[in-house]
């Protein structure tokens, strides 16, 4: 039996042809991840000695990456003794994910593509999760979609989804043209580890393409109950979009002392902000990175090519976290 040590020190053993990042989970050991598909990188990490046996494409990867080492947790599974580089998540205890029945108690259209719909569980259901996480809905015939959750707080047992219409999709279809109130549903979660560590005194950045911007706003609701000494030197919000209508809330209005930079690649003459990349955008608002930590939510272009060019500029690679929004397939 394989056994599998992090660098943090901590360690696990791995049975059978089961990924590595579900095997640290059944240890009850949290390792960053997102997608769970290999097309995302957010469960990157570097073989030190050993080998593994890859179990699904590792897309998220570069050639360059393979090359050095790297692999990706959710693809791979353990051929011997591993000694693994990667940040384990520490004491964070991540809630149990569940599948729960859900109803559908709002929907409305915020934006020519984009609907918000408030999912409500049944009033004894006991549910939690740590704002920036998401969940999968599960619809007709199986058909499973992952939508983040953009509120934090559970109090009413709603759960707030920001969903973009997807061209050809068939869960876009259902929202944009067959849901309705009281429509019945399931859920699978909460589900992902994009949530905030350590903010005393750093200078906290959040980058936000599309709906991405949902679980930004939930950690920013949720931010308000951080202690004094917990609290970010400076916190700073930049959201991408193509035009001014794909701005679809009012992220100034929110609670917390934060600062908003919304980004227009496509603004017309009109249009005084800033404009073209967010990832760029920071860049012209911050000369030092080296006390900044990023959050980053949505396009993977966006995330990949955040990472690489704020690290090149002084960002700790270690500070940068991501969620990255890749398409399901088949849509």
């Amino acid at each position: 039996m394989p056994l599998i040590t992090l660098s943090s020190g901590l360690a696990f053993s791995a049975t059978g042809n089961t990924s590595l990042l579900d095997q640290a989970g059944h240890a009850g050991i949290a390792l960053p991840y997102s997608c769970k598909t290999g097309r995302c990188s957010t469960c990157k990490c570097r073989v030190l000695t050993g080998k593994t046996n890859l179990l699904h494409p590792e897309i998220g990867l570069s050639e360059q990456e393979i090359a050095d080492g790297w692999i990706l947790s959710c693809a791979r599974s353990a051929n011997d003794d591993l000694m693994l580089e990667v940040d384990d998540l520490g004491g964070v205890a991540l809630p149990p994910v569940k599948t729960l029945p859900c109803r559908i108690s709002h929907i409305q259209r915020i934006a020519p593509d984009v609907i918000q719909v408030t999912l409500r569980l049944p009033p004894t259901t006991e549910f939690s999760f740590i704002p920036g996480q998401y969940i999968d809905v599960i619809g007709a015939n199986g058909m499973r979609r992952s939508y983040s959750l953009a509120n934090a707080s559970l109090a009413s047992k709603q759960l707030e989804l920001h969903i973009r219409a997807v061209e050809g999709g068939a869960m876009s279809h259902y929202w944009f043209n067959e849901a309705k109130v009281n429509d019945l549903l399931r859920l699978n979660g909460p589900l992902g580890t994009f949530f905030l560590r350590n903010t005393s005194g750093i200078d906290l950045i959040f980058l936000a393409t599309g709906t991405g911007i949902a679980p930004v706003k939930a950690i920013l609701e949720s931010m308000t109950d951080l202690a004094a000494d917990q609290r970010p030197r400076s916190t700073t919000v930049l959201w991408g979009a193509r035009d001014a209508a794909d701005l679809y809330f009012d992220i100034a209005s929110l609670p917390g002392d934060h600062k908003y930079i919304p980004v227009l690649s496509r603004a017309g003459s009109d249009w005084a902000g800033a404009r073209g990349h967010v990832q760029h955008a920071v860049l012209a608002n911050f000369f030092d990175l080296g006390n900044a930590t990023v959050y980053a939510c949505g396009s993977d272009a966006m995330i990949h090519g955040a990472r690489d060019l704020l690290v090149q500029k002084g960002l700790p690679p270690a500070r940068f976290y991501s969620d990255a929004f890749v398409c399901s397939s088949p849509q």
